[in-house]
Formats: C-alpha cells, sequence, structure tokens
C-alpha cells in the first residue's frame, strides 16, 4: 500500500509540474514577443522597490479593508507552503509527519509546533478575508467587480480561486483534526497540539478508528490535490500574479511619473530639419511609430498584462471612467493578455509567420477608449503591482498619429497651428508677445 501510495503521489506532481512548465513556457515565449527596452539599471533601488511593493504589498494597504484583506491570505500562503513541503515529503518517502520527527530527533518539536499553530491562525484569517471577499463580489457588488470587462469568465476564475482557497485550508483542518484525533487513541505517535485543529478533533470523538483516519486522508490528498490543481490552473488564470508580480514590481519604470521618452528616429528628423548642412546616417532604415498589436509593444508592457490582477484599483481611479468615458484601464490590460494569449496560441498551432488579420488595436481596443484618456497617471499610481496602461495608451496613440494620420479632430487643429504657428494657438508666431504689450 505505502508503494502504491508513493508511485500514485509521483505520477500527480509530475503531471502538474509538467502541464505548469508547459504553460509557463509558453507565457514566456509570448512575453519576449514584445520589442527589446533595458530595465537593468539601478538594481538596488529595484531590490528595494520589490521588498516593499510586491512583498511588503505598501500599495495593498492603501485601501485598508481590501489591504488587510488580501495581506491575511497573502501570509497566509506563504506559511502554508511550509506544511506543503512536509506534505511534499511524506509523499515521496512514504512517511507521516517527517519534519516532526526530525525536529524530535533534534529536540526542536516545539519548533514545529509553533509553525503548524501560525499556520492553522493565519489559515482562518485567510478563510475569514475569502469569505469577505466572495461577499463583496457576490452579495454587496462592489461596483467595481461589476464592469463589463469582467463579465462571463474573469467573474468566474475570481470565484473558482476564492472557492479553491476555502477548500484547501478546509482540507488542513480535516488534516490536522484528523490527526489530532489519531494521536488521543495512541493510533499515531505524534504529540503536536494544534491550536485550531485541536478544538475541531472532538468531533470525531465517536467514529471509529479507520473513519478517522479515512478522514486525514481526505484532508492530506485533498490538500495536496488541490494545490497541484491550483498549480496547472495558475497560468491560465488572473491568479497567475502571485508570481509574476514580483519581476514585474523589480522592471518597473523607475522613471518620475508624467515623464514620456523621446522618440530617438523623431528627434533625429527634427536636428536634421533644424539644421540643413547636417548629413543624414547612411544607415537610417524606415522604422514604425507606435504600436497596433502586442509584437509592437515592449516586453516589459507584456509583462504588465500578465502581471494584471483584475482588481479594478486603476478604472476606479481614473476620472474619465469616473465621469462615464468608455476608458478603463483595467479593460486595456486585460485586452493585451487576451490578444498576446491569441498571437501566442497561433503561433503553436500556425507557426510564428502566421497573421490573423487582427490586431491589439481596433479588434480589442478602439481609438474612443484610447484618445478618452487625459494622461493623468491615476491608474499608474493605483496599481498595487506598478502596472502602466498608460504607457500603452500612449503606443497606440502614437501609431493613430504617426503612421495612420488619424487624430481625432480636436487635434486636427493644434496640429495645424503648431505647424504653420510654432504655437497650439491660431494666429502669427510674430504676434505671439502681444500679450505683453497689454495694459
Amino acid at each position: 500500500m505505502k508503494i502504491v501510495s508513493i508511485i500514485a503521489f509521483v505520477a500527480l506532481f509530475g503531471t502538474a509540474v509538467f502541464f505548469f512548465t508547459k504553460k509557463l513556457k509558453a507565457i514566456i515565449r509570448n512575453i519576449k514577443l514584445g520589442k527589446d527596452i533595458n530595465r537593468s539599471d539601478n538594481s538596488s533601488e529595484r531590490w528595494i522597490t520589490m521588498v516593499k511593493v510586491a512583498l511588503g504589498q505598501s500599495k495593498m494597504v492603501v485601501r485598508p479593508i481590501s489591504g488587510i484583506m488580501h495581506v491575511f491570505i497573502y501570509v497566509a500562503f506563504i506559511f502554508t507552503q511550509m506544511e506543503l513541503l512536509e506534505i511534499i515529503l511524506d509523499g515521496l518517502t512514504g512517511s507521516h509527519r517527517i519534519l516532526w520527527h526530525w525536529l524530535e530527533a533534534t529536540f526542536m518539536a516545539s519548533v514545529y509546533t509553533l509553525v503548524i499553530n501560525l499556520i492553522e491562525i493565519l489559515s482562518v484569517l485567510a478563510f475569514i478575508a475569502t469569505v469577505v471577499f466572495i461577499f463583496r463580489r457576490n452579495i454587496i457588488r462592489i461596483a467595481r467587480f461589476q464592469m463589463p470587462e469582467l463579465k462571463g469568465w474573469p467573474s468566474k476564475d475570481a470565484n473558482i480561486i476564492l472557492a479553491m482557497e476555502i477548500f484547501l485550508i478546509t482540507c488542513i483542518m480535516l488534516m490536522n483534526s484528523g490527526d489530532l484525533a489519531l494521536q488521543a487513541r495512541n493510533i499515531t505517535n505524534d504529540t503536536s497540539q494544534f491550536i485550531i485543529s485541536s478544538k475541531i478533533a472532538p468531533l470525531w470523538s465517536g467514529l471509529s478508528n479507520n473513519a478517522v483516519q479515512i478522514i486525514e486522508r481526505i484532508g492530506w490528498w485533498g490538500h495536496l490535490l488541490g494545490i497541484l490543481g491550483f498549480l496547472v490552473y495558475l497560468p491560465y488564470s488572473k491568479h497567475f500574479h502571485v508570481l509574476i508580480s514580483f519581476p514585474n514590481v523589480y522592471f518597473s519604470n523607475l522613471n518620475a511619473k508624467g515623464k514620456f521618452n523621446n522618440n530617438e528616429v523623431v528627434t533625429r528628423e527634427v536636428k536634421l530639419m533644424l539644421d540643413p548642412s547636417a548629413v543624414p546616417p547612411s544607415d537610417a532604415t524606415p522604422v514604425g511609430f507606435g504600436a497596433k498589436d502586442v509584437k509592437d509593444l515592449t516586453w516589459k508592457q507584456l509583462m504588465d498584462a500578465y502581471s494584471c490582477t483584475e482588481c479594478g484599483r486603476c478604472t476606479s481611479s481614473c476620472p474619465q471612467n469616473i465621469t462615464g468615458k468608455k476608458l478603463s484601464p483595467r479593460k486595456i490590460m486585460m485586452d493585451t493578455r487576451d490578444r498576446l494569449e491569441e498571437v501566442g496560441n497561433n503561433i503553436d498551432l500556425k507557426g510564428a509567420d502566421f497573421n490573423d488579420g487582427k490586431s491589439l488595436l481596433g479588434d480589442y481596443i478602439t481609438p474612443e477608449e484610447l484618445w478618452a484618456c487625459n494622461t493623468c497617471n491615476a491608474c499608474v499610481e493605483a496599481c498595487p503591482v506598478n502596472i502602466d496602461p498608460l504607457s500603452i495608451i500612449m503606443d497606440l496613440r502614437q501609431y493613430l498619429v504617426m503612421e495612420q494620420s488619424a487624430p481625432p479632430s480636436e487635434l486636427t487643429g493644434m496640429f495645424t497651428n503648431m505647424e504653420n504657428n510654432g504655437a497650439p494657438w491660431q494666429f502669427s508666431a510674430m504676434d505671439r508677445l502681444n500679450w505683453a504689450n497689454e495694459e
């Protein structure tokens, strides 16, 4: 029986890791479809930012209720991996509570009990937080979770993960309480005492030894299968951010918000126009301006898309969305990710040169959405994992203006005035200082 259990464990674990790794490689490949950008500077500042924002959750707690609830789940997730490690070791060796026995042999069994008690307390807090999140999404129906871009799969995805969290916590308590009940009957030789599951264990007092062992095994295998299922599901879910948010924050744009990069090609052309004696470089090659599809974006912008948690803080902070405009920064990121996944699937099925005739601009994101943006950076400031929807908006707008000559009519007059008069206003450049003569 022991060898059968080990074989089943290895088969399940290996299968889950295989499918997770396969999807992870596809995501990395998709991100690398983007243009190169250098984010290797200021490594010390980047590490500090990652520790503060990704690990320390500093931007999450700006909104205290959801922030603190998220911290409960986040911290519980981290500490639960200690118990998961023991489950993996037990599964590979066919043992039971192997870490407890190792620590007992070194007179550190109390450390084990302390860790499990901490996990149980955090699990209860995570359970409460999960129930609160389910209530906020499905009963109170908070506005930012009811927007059009969350209809259908995104809403189901969120609830699936919340249900999975409750399932995993329940399995931990079944496993630990069943184990304590077996200890009381001297079925196992562990002597641990767990603060939460010790209150649950008396529920099994009227059951047979075999029934209690089944409960403990249901908890053990249930937690394992839940974790492996979560591992396989993770790359297909918005919750992939639990992994990718750390590198995404590390590679954040460290420049001051509102600073836009000059286009080197445009800068060169302007300098050539201002200096008639200048000679154009012989190696100059035609380049496109802005972005039409995901391959025109940088790899960091594509990483941003995969890092989006769909929390909607960006959209709920956007003044244009608040005033009824069509723009939703969250939708910009979700559309970018969906289009990138589509391009990646096309590569897998039909080869790298396949062109489906679609693009991010037009088929996913409309000009109306792009031109609604007033570039205030509220979405960038609000994002808890330092995603930059504005950079994508600006690149798509640049394509519309410089490649398609399709700015909104409100801007056409300004562009004409700047070309003819050197200023946005409709009067001669010779009259630009007339205001100074007024009394």
